[in-house]
């Protein structure tokens, strides 16, 4: 196992620490080690663990030991680094200065959330809000054919036009979207399915490609649309009601957002009250 560095310690994320067992105070009070007559706390591998707990990360013994072999190893390289005066230089003075203010940030707007939790009425209320944004959209099949373009290739790039409208004309003379798409198709991801996509509101798509599809009504096939992939051609298989799932299966995600609203508001409201020249 990698040791935690300390950049993913200070980064903590603001889940809440998970509670460690209680120890009796002799046992707390008693070094992880000793390193050339340095003590390194316990309580330096009681956050480490904490942090790797945080992340779901299941405690052992062997996980222990390796924590411990590392902090020992990573004070052995300190003790070295002070002897060569690292600890004095400008950068690593910036360095703790940045640590201790993101550790001091992290604990500050931890502390405010645990204090703020998001009630069932209000993660509900959030729930529609987001519910009725959505209710405004349209959700697309679709199936597409690509012709990719070649950079820097001024004659396979007409010749990838070319092809991309002779594929046009030949679906407007009747031929088999699905067919031509699994003949032509430079698009591997749907190329074996005819060219059919999941369901889609659009944003996972390029703009381009979105745009022209929001353009079109059941059963209509758009011109040629390029986008930075090549020449595509599209059609939309059908267009529905967007399938919003029940508040249970999405209330973590609610309460994940609305948290990060709550925690963007506070930021914003520290800002506006300081004094700043």
């Amino acid at each position: 196992m990698a040791f935690l560095k300390l950049t993913s310690m200070v980064a903590l994320g603001l889940a809440g620490a998970i509670a460690l067992p209680v120890c009796h105070a002799a046992e707390a009070a008693k070094p992880l080690a000793v390193v050339n007559g340095v003590a390194i706390p316990q309580a330096r591998l009681d956050f480490v663990l904490k942090t790797q707990q945080a992340q779901g990360q299941k405690v052992t013994d062997e996980m222990r030991k390796q924590l411990r072999d590392a902090l020992i190893t990573r004070e052995i390289v300190t003790q070295e680094a002070i002897k060569k005066g690292f600890d004095k230089t400008t950068d690593y003075k910036t360095q703790m200065d940045l640590a201790k203010q993101q550790v001091l940030v992290n604990a500050y707007v931890e502390d405010y959330l645990k204090k703020h939790q998001p009630t069932d009425a209000e993660l509900q209320a959030e729930y529609e809000a987001v519910k009725k944004e959505q209710a405004s959209a349209k959700e697309y099949k679709v199936r597409h054919i690509l012709v990719r373009v070649p950079e820097d290739n001024a004659d396979a790039a007409a010749a990838a036009k070319q092809k991309a409208e002779s594929l046009l004309a030949q679906l407007a003379q009747g031929a088999s979207f699905e067919d031509l798409a699994k003949e032509n198709s430079d698009d591997a991801g749907s190329k074996a399915k005819g060219g059919e996509l999941e369901w889609t509101d659009g944003g996972n798509l390029v703009k381009p490609f979105a745009d022209a599809m929001k353009t079109l009504g059941k059963g209509e096939t758009s011109k040629l649309v390029q986008t930075r992939y090549g020449y595509h051609i599209i059609r939309v298989e059908d267009i529905r009601e967007p399938q919003f799932p029940a508040f249970d299966q999405v209330k973590d995600e609610v309460a994940k957002q609305l948290i990060g609203k709550q925690r963007d508001q506070l930021i914003d409201n520290l800002r506006k009250s300081a004094k700043i020249k």
